[in-house]
């Protein structure tokens, strides 16, 4: 059995008075955040989602929303009523509209939420503070489902880098959070796509795309923390069938297996454990329950040639992130 990571405190956040925490961070211009909020025609969503940042304390330094369809006026006229900036992605794909958030913001740190979010009023200030430290790429949070106990199932902060012996499954296979409560470093990607744009709701594999973001931060050496301090209320995300689920990860992994070369090992020793219905020896706050792993051979073999056509029929994105 490998050796579990070990979870490490942050500096206790919680403890800290919500007047120096905002006092904090609003003196240090290199914390300046845009909140990127990523929408296709849903414009009642991103009004209520709009109305709880304009709330928090501290406040953004910029808003962008990022309209991943061929333009929408009332999309557009929200977003201006909230003073927020505008515009446009019309490649469908949520990593896409991700991308294009990153590269029309004007602060280095670009924090994400989905248009069906919304974040509690201090959930900027816990977010952002880590990046403090330079070696931080990316910060995730806790999600709640709305009207959520904020006390309940506390969990504690935990950071991860790559001498950590599992980090490659950890962050890989969501142990640090999910991207509807995330932010990262702009600076950190050096002009590399930060959002594979194969994954992620509306691109060929409808899965893991801020995993496989937050893998790659932790491979070229930066940190990823995790604050459960940090809390944007989301509803469920809605259940695909058993099948198409099958079909995303397994082609998730044949990405993981060419995209990471030198990390194949760990992949096939994370499936097979799997397989085997093997506990998770690290915390997972996906909201994967498990299905896929304990179907049956049919299902997994009919989801496996599925998603390896899939795999293969699919070309790889050569698109340069511009600043």
């Amino acid at each position: 059995m490998q050796p579990v990571p070990e979870v490490r405190r942050l500096n206790s956040l919680s403890s800290r008075s919500e007047a120096s925490l905002s006092s904090s961070v609003s003196k240090d211009s290199e914390l300046a955040v845009s909140i990127v909020i990523c929408t296709r025609s849903r414009p009642g969503y991103l009004r209520k989602c709009l109305e709880a940042v304009a709330q928090l304390t501290p406040a953004a330094d910029e808003v962008l929303v990022v309209d991943n369809t061929d333009g929408d006026a009332q999309t557009e006229l929200i977003a201006h009523e909230f003073g927020a900036r505008y515009t446009i992605e019309k490649m469908p794909g949520l990593s896409r509209a991700r991308n294009r958030g990153i590269a029309e913001s004007r602060c280095d740190i670009v924090a994400y939420l989905d248009d069906d979010a919304a974040p509690e009023i201090h959930w900027l200030g816990f977010l952002r503070e880590p990046f403090s430290d330079l070696n931080i790429a990316a910060v995730t949070g806790r999600l709640l489902i709305p009207d959520s106990d904020t006390k309940s199932n506390l969990l504690l902060p935990r950071r991860l880098s790559n001498k950590d012996p599992m980090w490659f499954e950890i962050a890989a296979f969501g142990g640090l959070g999910l991207g509807s409560n995330m932010a990262v470093r702009k600076s950190a990607a050096d002009g590399r796509v930060i959002f594979e744009e194969r994954l992620g709701r509306g691109a060929p594999f409808q899965i893991a795309e801020e995993h496989y973001a937050l893998a790659c931060f932790v491979s070229w050496g930066y940190t990823v923390v995790y604050v459960p301090e940090a809390i944007v209320f989301h509803p469920p995300r809605r259940r695909r069938d058993v099948e198409q689920e099958a079909r995303n990860s397994i082609a998730y992994s044949w990405l993981l297996f060419f995209e990471f070369p030198d990390h194949r090992l760990d992949l096939l020793r994370f499936l097979i454990r799997r397989m085997r219905g093997q506990r998770l020896t690290w915390p997972r706050d996906t909201q994967e329950p498990g299905e896929i792993v304990t179907s049956g051979w049919r299902v997994l073999l009919k989801a496996a040639l599925s998603a390896t056509w899939l795999f293969l029929r699919t070309k790889r994105p050569r698109r340069p992130m511009s600043s």
